[in-house]
């Protein structure tokens, strides 16, 4: 396992010129492509996500001015080779002028069944669950040519932990069915409740380090975020009604922009251990301001394209070390992440993560839900290039001994911990979350509103 070093520093900015390079092409690929056209209407209208958002890969002009707009190669030199923009979340770029693009899906199978079904307008259908797919069923990509009416080919690419070209899914590493299937129940099955959760999660990286042994670090990254999604799912109604809708249409969670743990002071340590182990690099380290009592560090896994943002109650003083590293001494008060992992447990343990964010287009998305019986709270960012908001939140239940415990610590009050029994706490949440113009980053002032307002304090929450 590899220690990575934090970067405090990181700015990250809005990229439109490079965004409008992909927007543009996708926009004129689509104008040609009865399938593109179809699907971004579905997307947009049954799920509320963009088409731009599933992009994995697109075809640009030789004459593209890649070096101006940032972007980098990814590859050896090679035939055309792939380029990527490390400042800005966008799709790899392939200048050899072809009229291409290729959207990634969390399955292959599941695509082909989706769209090989009868649409609900009773249009004729667009593809066949004949279609050929490259790769085997174990392999790390598997993809197929699902369109090339109008001149333009359209892939859809499932990926797990291979951050390989589209071209070619059979080159990707394939293991035996047995195996995979092995280590993936091996990952959903962990045991998640321990009297002792940093014991809990040290055995959590013995396991992780078996699978690695069998697997590699980025196939077993990509397997453990599937079970962590699926476990929180199974605790969140929004969630698994925004997952039905995309898997209507066979897309998967494929559109995930970060996982969100929330983490005691004395277990924050061992879970920064065990994402290391699976090949995350701590990205910037995130601070809200004095008053709001908390920070977190943000984590990447680049090959296997996860994020993660580990919370964690903490000072202004404490930022400004190597906080993930370093441990944090114990505290007598709990804020809004600590009281929450003491009601619930970890999240990486028995409580699940607090939310997983996806990208969407924010409007459509939120009146879907709400639709559906999933209203938003209010949002907490509202900028042209990021705008972001919880679901109203999933309350569970609270055991009884966790509510003596805060209260004989004083961290909650006689009428908190009364509503505590009668009403439960807020577990867990859906992000509704938009990017615009490539921005990678997070909002590092309005973010501790929500953290506030979604303290289970706090009685009212909009």
């Amino acid at each position: 396992m590899s220690v990575s070093s934090p970067s405090p520093m990181t700015k990250w900015s809005v990229q439109p010129a490079a965004t409008a390079l992909v927007r543009d092409r996708l926009e004129q690929l689509s104008l040609s492509s009865p399938l593109l056209q179809n699907l971004a209407d579905r997307l947009l209208l049954e799920t509320g996500t963009r088409l731009f958002d599933w992009v994995d890969t697109i075809h640009v002009s030789r004459n593209a001015p890649l070096d101006s707009l940032g972007f980098s190669p990814v590859d050896p030199a090679g035939v055309p080779g792939r380029w990527h923009h490390p400042g800005a979340l966008l799709p790899w770029i392939i200048p050899d002028g072809s009229a291409k693009v290729v959207l990634r899906v969390d399955s292959v199978v599941d695509f082909l069944r989706a769209h090989s079904i009868l649409h609900r307008s009773g249009s004729k259908n667009l593809i066949s669950a004949q279609t050929p797919i490259e790769g085997t069923e174990a392999a790390t990509r598997r993809g197929a040519v699902v369109a090339t009416a109008g001149g333009v080919t359209v892939v859809v690419l499932q990926r797990h932990g291979d951050p390989g070209p589209a071209k070619g899914a059979t080159e990707g590493v394939s293991y035996s069915l047995a195996t995979l299937a092995h280590h993936a129940n091996r990952l959903r099955l962990r045991p998640r409740y321990h009297d002792d959760p940093v014991a809990g999660i040290r055995q959590t990286i013995e396991l992780v380090e078996g699978v690695i042994a069998d697997l590699g670090v980025d196939r077993t990254c990509d397997l453990f975020f599937q079970s962590e999604r699926e476990f929180w799912q199974l605790r969140n109604d929004a969630a698994d009604l925004q997952y039905r809708a995309q898997s209507l249409l066979g897309m998967g969670w494929a559109n995930h922009d970060h996982h969100t743990y929330r983490s005691s002071r004395h277990c924050f340590g061992p879970l920064i251990r065990l994402l290391e182990t699976l090949g995350m690099e701590c990205r910037e380290r995130f601070y809200a301001g004095a008053d709001a009592g908390w920070g977190a560090q943000v984590l990447e896994q680049p090959r296997a394209r996860i994020v993660v943002f580990a919370d964690v109650d903490m000072t202004a003083d404490e930022v400004l070390g190597d906080f993930a590293h370093e441990g944090l001494t114990p505290s007598a008060t709990r804020g809004t992440v600590g009281l929450w992992c003491h009601l619930h447990g970890e999240a990486v343990l028995q409580a699940g993560m607090h939310h997983l964010e996806c990208q969407f287009d924010f409007d459509a998305a939120r009146a879907l839900l709400e639709a559906a019986g999933a209203p938003s709270l209010n949002p907490f960012s509202n900028f042209e290039f990021l705008r972001q908001s919880f679901t109203r939140g999933q309350i569970w239940p609270v055991r009884e001994a966790n509510i003596q415990s805060a209260l004989s610590a004083g961290w909650i009050n006689e009428e908190q911990a009364a509503r505590f029994r009668a009403q439960g706490v807020t577990g867990s949440h859906l992000e509704v979350l938009e990017r615009n113009d490539g921005y990678k980053g997070f909002n590092q002032t309005g973010i501790s509103d929500i953290i506030s307002r979604t303290d289970p304090r706090n009685a009212q929450m909009t």
